[in-house]
Parts: C-alpha cells; sequence; structure tokens
C-alpha cells in the first residue's frame, strides 16, 4: 500500500513513556549495602549445565548468582515461597524498567498481588550498557527455550530446554505433578544473557554474553522466595540455545542473611491495594 503524503511527519512524532516511573517508590539501596556488609552464608545450590535446581531465599536475604566455570547463562523464575500463584511478572517489570534489568531495578509479581519480589542490588556486568546493536545484559524480553516451540519450527522436541529444566525442578522442590508445575512456570529474567531487537525486522536476537567466571547478579529478596533457575543448554547463547552442542557450564545460587539490626526501618512490601470490588 502506497505510504501517506504525510508519512515521514507521522514517524517523527516524539514518543511518550507508558508508565512514568517518577512516584514510583525507590528501594533505599545504601540500606540494603549497608545490610549486606557482614551477611553470613546461609545455603548454595550448584545448577548444573543443562539441568535447574531451586533454592529458598527469605525475606531480607540477599540471593547470589554466579558464573562459577564459563561463560553461562541461566532462565530464572521467582515465586512467592508461600504462594505459588505470586510470581515473577517479566511483562510489567520490563514496563517499569525497560527491556534489560540492573542495579536498583526492581521485579515485580503477577496480580492481583503486583508489588515488588527482589531488587537488584549488585551486578558485576553493569559496564556493559547498550551495545551499537542494541544488546544488553539480563533480559526481561525473552520467554524461555521450550520444546513447543522447537515442534513448531523444526518437529523436534529437546527437553533440556529451561522450559522443561524449570517445570522439572519445581516438581521436585514442591512435591506437584509435573503437568501442575508446569502451568506455574513462568517467562523469565535472563540472567547474564545478551539480547535485543534487530533494527530492521525487530527480531529478538542473542550474542555471546559478556559473562566471565566470577560475574554475579545479587538480588535483595523483598518477600519469601523460592527461585528456580535453569542453565541454559545454550551455554553463553552465541549460538544456539536448544541443543546439546553448545558448551555449557554449571551455576551457582547462594544465600545470605544480614547481620541482626542491620535492616532496621526496611519491612516487606504489602500487596498492591487496588480496590477490585470496582472491577468485578
Amino acid at each position: 500500500m502506497q505510504a501517506p503524503d504525510d508519512a515521514e511527519a507521522r514517524r517523527q512524532i516524539a514518543p511518550v513513556i507508558c508508565y512514568p516511573t517518577d512516584t514510583l517508590p525507590r528501594p533505599d539501596l545504601s540500606l540494603y549495602g549497608s545490610a549486606r556488609t557482614g551477611a553470613v552464608k546461609t545455603g548454595e545450590v550448584i545448577v548444573p549445565p543443562r539441568e535447574a535446581a531451586s533454592i529458598e531465599i527469605p525475606a531480607g536475604h540477599f540471593l547470589r548468582i554466579t558464573s562459577i566455570e564459563g561463560p553461562q547463562v541461566g532462565d530464572l523464575n521467582l515465586f512467592a515461597s508461600a504462594n505459588l500463584d505470586e510470581r515473577f511478572y517479566s511483562g510489567k517489570t520490563r514496563a517499569l524498567n525497560g527491556t534489560h534489568v540492573t542495579t536498583g531495578d526492581q521485579l515485580w509479581s503477577s496480580f492481583p498481588y503486583m508489588r515488588p519480589m527482589a531488587t537488584i542490588v549488585e551486578d558485576t556486568l553493569d559496564w556493559y550498557g547498550m551495545d551499537p546493536f542494541g544488546g544488553s545484559v539480563h533480559d526481561v524480553i525473552g520467554t524461555r527455550c521450550d520444546p513447543y516451540t522447537g515442534q513448531v519450527l523444526r518437529g523436534t522436541q529437546y527437553h533440556h530446554c529451561c522450559h522443561s529444566n524449570l517445570t522439572r525442578a519445581l516438581s521436585d522442590a514442591r512435591g506437584l505433578p509435573l503437568q501442575e508445575a508446569e502451568a506455574r512456570v513462568h517467562d523469565v529474567l535472563n540472567v547474564f544473557m545478551c539480547t535485543g531487537f534487530t533494527r530492521d525486522t525487530g527480531q529478538y536476537f542473542m550474542k555471546a554474553s559478556p559473562v566471565r567466571p566470577g560475574d554475579y547478579l545479587e538480588l535483595f529478596a523483598e518477600i519469601d522466595l523460592l527461585a528456580v533457575m535453569s542453565a541454559c543448554p545454550g551455554g553463553d547463547c552465541s549460538a544456539e540455545h536448544t541443543s546439546d552442542v553448545a558448551s555449557c557450564h554449571p551455576m551457582l545460587m547462594e544465600v545470605f542473611r544480614p547481620e541482626p539490626g542491620k535492616l532496621e526501618g526496611w519491612s516487606e512490601p504489602p500487596v498492591n491495594a487496588y480496590d477490585r470490588s470496582h472491577g468485578r
């Protein structure tokens, strides 16, 4: 169809931010930083390559996710520990923070709860920023590699993909049938993954993650959390993400407890106080 005479003028209309965040309460990073000093490790779990594992993080504790042997990305699901219906909402987190998250950004939970589940307090890859291709690290735009998309695109199913890994790990963590666990697995935070959208076609792309052994992303748990993470079968996701070809490495999840009194003034965020009576 032929473009209108004023097509270029229409393209030049300035964008408007959908969700201005000027009034959004900001986390007290200085308080969290002080609380992290002297914190004691209370637990850890190794996430094997092409598998997933889970760990509990009590409210007011820290979760550190580390690349320990080689460049590796991880697909992270978060749940309210006592209520699996409250889970990480990547879409709303993206709407509020942007396509990629880093220090100071908060990870929000699903409706009807919608509150901060965790705050990113440290990111050793925050230097990367946005590269010339529009790529950045720790995205909330990808979903997770899964057997369903593989079936559609290639006519094959691969069950060490992140979706299947997360399903099995959640099933093990809560003693759920696989079918029930799968229904609760949700879109992820792609830890360490370098992604973006192509400028010409708008397609989701990935490129080699800049992560190296010792790099980490650290979260402060605003509520009691169950974290489930898959060490993606794509390794650093430089070429593919759903096969046994890529070089893959384990990842480490550690939990740290602050010293008593270090979080004075902090309180768990309440469930969003939206008046639901008007929505019925």
